[in-house]
């Protein structure tokens, strides 16, 4: 058996332990998000942010973009049925914005200006 063929052997059956090291160590071609770019999401206007929500609602990822455009800024207002069970309504105050975000599949359904505590049932279906 060769080196690297029982290697991928062990890496699959998840006996192989990942170190907390920069990606560019493992990797030089992968890139990593710098604290600039992190600064320029943070900047953007409400109304930006909203557009780049509603471009991506309902899709993978769409949760993480929340999380990286309102970092330390949702707080849950409210809760009802929709999405594929239950949405939870969070609320930036900062930008005086709602974000309705799916529990089951950690997706965005629904992003509106204002505090709203509940959204119409067509909104988050």
């Amino acid at each position: 058996m060769k080196f690297t063929s029982a290697l991928t052997t062990v890496a699959l059956l998840g006996l192989v332990t990942v170190w907390d090291v920069p990606l560019k160590a493992i990797n030089p071609s992968l890139v990593q998000a710098s604290a600039q770019q992190v600064k320029i999401a943070a900047s953007e206007t409400s109304q930006q942010k909203i557009a780049q929500l509603t471009a991506i609602k309902g899709k993978p990822g769409s949760a993480d973009l929340a999380r990286k455009l309102y970092v330390k800024d949702l707080t849950p207002i409210g809760i009802q049925p929709g999405g594929a069970g239950m949405v939870v309504n969070l609320y930036s105050k900062k930008d005086n914005t709602t974000i309705s975000l799916c529990t089951t599949f950690d997706v965005i359904v629904a992003v509106k200006q204002g505090k709203i505590t509940k959204f119409a049932a067509a909104e988050v279906k």
